[in-house]
């Protein structure tokens, strides 16, 4: 009896140490692979078509990743993401051949306080999109009338996220925001000692979110420096963006609206400033298939440069992980423009002032 007394002792004391314990670091493999077969018609010059298999984006871009945290005690925890983004029609990486170049940053989180991370992050101007967005990075899409939207990060960054409720914001600064170029063209030279102003950034938002109905403010600017792309060749010059945007959820049905205004400095004074407008919805037909639709059009002021987009998505979820969906767009342009319909892959413009149709079937997989 005594031997037993004394083994139950020990047993239940080592329960109680591990109990006593704060949990252990966590690490989560995840990603998704999204790849789809589109079709483009009136490319230019000769106004054929294309069919391809495209690597930056389908209804949402491929990417693996490593997130992680520890629990510090007293409510602080230590956070970490390192994200990969690939092309699965080759295998290659994306974001300019980084190894994570969707994210890459190490951080301390307080429920209380938020959380303050190092690394190369999100512009909160993407981030604020998350909650109100119905296509998202969908390969017809916004995407395609500002390459910027799903390619809002920052190399070099110093970044704060709090949630309090329904309420949430952010702000972020960037030592040199990038420092290789990417598809969207923001490439920079990183931090400079001979200008202290030279590829800087800076982002902030502001966000209100219930179960119904939400609402979002976003800010961000870019400086330049030499050699930058996208004609941003000096500190002096900034690329600004204003976003705006609110979105409702009815029974089956989730509308939103959004509204950009960017004042470009890195190109001509005609093309200077322009505002963005979309409105979407989805409807849920069944638990597993839905519609989602949006009308997005850019307009530059005092320019008859314009361009409007309609793309439609039908997603079928054949289980909680695997999805197809079928997605088809237009976009006609007036002017000068000359965009594709298709942010999937670089290539494939109509002629200048010409319209564009392009359809896409595709599967996705997340894990």
């Amino acid at each position: 009896m005594k031997k037993k007394t004394t083994l139950a002792t020990l047993l239940a004391a080592l329960a109680g140490a591990a109990q006593a314990q704060s949990p252990g670091p966590s690490v989560q493999l995840y990603g998704l692979i999204d790849v789809a077969v589109e079709h483009l018609n009136h490319v230019a010059p000769t106004g054929g078509s294309l069919t391809r298999m495209p690597g930056i984006t389908a209804s949402l871009p491929s990417r693996w990743g490593l997130r992680g945290s520890e629990d510090l005690g007293g409510g602080l925890r230590g956070v970490f993401v390192l994200e990969s983004g690939f092309g699965p029609d080759t295998g290659g990486s994306n974001q300019a051949g980084r190894l994570f170049g969707r994210q890459a940053y190490v951080g301390l989180s307080s429920p209380t306080l938020g959380t303050v991370s190092l690394g190369r992050q999100y512009s909160m101007y993407f981030l604020s999109m998350l909650d109100a967005g119905i296509l998202g990075p969908n390969l017809f899409g916004t995407g395609s009338l500002d390459p910027y939207i799903p390619q809002a990060r920052f190399d070099n960054t110093v970044a704060w996220q709090g949630r309090w409720g329904p309420w949430s914001a952010g702000a972020n600064y960037s030592l040199g925001r990038d420092v290789a170029a990417a598809p969207a063209g923001a490439g920079c030279g990183g931090e400079s000692a001979a200008d202290a102003q030279a590829c800087r950034a800076a982002s902030a938002m502001l966000k209100y979110d219930t179960a119904a109905w939400g609402a979002a403010f976003a800010w961000d600017r870019q400086r330049g420096g030499a050699n930058a792309a996208a004609g941003l060749t000096s500190s002096d010059l900034t690329d600004e963006r204003l976003f705006l945007t609110a979105y409702a959820k009815l029974g089956a049905w989730k509308v939103g609206a959004g509204w950009i205004r960017r004042d470009n400095e890195g190109t001509t004074a005609v093309a200077r400033r322009s505002n963005l407008g979309y409105v979407e919805a989805a409807y849920a037909i069944t638990p597993a298939f839905s519609l989602e639709g949006q009308i997005a059009k850019l307009d530059y002021r005092g320019s008859p440069a314009q361009a409007t987009l309609l793309a439609l998505r039908g997603t079928y979820a054949l289980s909680k992980r695997t999805a197809a969906y079928v997605t088809a767009a237009r976009i006609d342009n007036d002017g000068p423009l000359a965009l594709s319909v298709s942010s999937g892959a670089p290539g494939g413009v109509p002629v200048p002032g010409g319209s564009q149709t392009g359809v896409a079937l595709g599967v996705r997989h997340a894990f």
